[in-house]
């Protein structure tokens, strides 16, 4: 059964009582937070402390929100049942360290990344691509980068899609449908794609089977013809 606030109130209140004469130190119930921990958000643990921050709450305002959240920080070495329960938490860490995620490869031809994002690009990866079509850096600015400069220059923009809907598949990407795309400008594609990663990715048409092959079929080639 649960308890009512006013019954932890008394209790705490012993609680308190009891502190103040064994340590001689004063206590007010007022300085005592007895709202229940609702809503963990995160939970750190470090050779000492166990750190949880919960009962998150966000204002909002016309021009601004105020977020706060409560935090406990807890001494857990000098407690027993504490060390021995964070004890378990490491073991089970250990027994899972070397787990696979369930994605640690693309499905062949899934290309699910190639749609409704964009891929950023900087001037670097522009005349890379620019150089693998044999064409000049403002023609692949104009026919193929929606651009965008960034505050800190990093990036000039992003690749188009082949219409106007965000959500489109990528002007570079190949192939007739999920299970056959292939990237048409693979050698010379932006960072942002090169780094990018599956591990984790949700956005994956688990309709592919995992094995197989990549079916690659001809590049991507400008429709017009472009002279340096």
């Amino acid at each position: 059964m649960q308890e009512t606030i006013d019954l932890i109130a008394h209790r705490e209140l012993r609680s308190l009582r009891r502190f103040t004469r064994e340590t001689g130190q004063p206590t007010r119930l007022a300085d005592l937070d007895l709202e229940p921990m609702k809503s963990v958000a995160s939970i750190e643990i470090d050779e000492e402390h166990i750190t949880i921050q919960y009962n998150k709450s966000t204002t909002r305002h016309y021009n601004s929100n105020v977020t706060t959240q409560k935090e406990w920080v807890y001494k857990y070495n000098d407690d027993a049942e504490f060390t021995e329960a964070i004890r378990r938490v490491i073991e089970l860490s250990r027994k899972h360290l070397y787990d696979m995620p369930e994605n640690v490869a693309c499905p062949p031809g899934c290309a699910e990344c190639c749609s409704g994002y964009e891929p950023f690009v900087s001037a670097e990866d522009v005349q890379r691509i620019a150089d693998h079509l044999k064409m000049t850096y403002d023609e692949v600015m104009r026919d193929y980068v929606v651009p965008r400069p960034s505050a800190d220059n990093s990036y000039v923009g992003w690749l188009r899609k082949v219409s106007d809907d965000l959500a489109d598949r990528c002007v570079f990407l190949m192939g007739s449908r999920s299970g056959r795309y292939y990237c048409g400008i693979y050698a010379a594609r932006p960072h942002d794609c090169g780094a990018f990663t599956p591990i984790g990715c949700e956005d994956v048409d688990t309709s592919l089977p995992r094995g197989g092959a990549y079916k690659v079929g001809s590049p991507f080639r400008p429709k017009r013809s472009h002279r340096r």
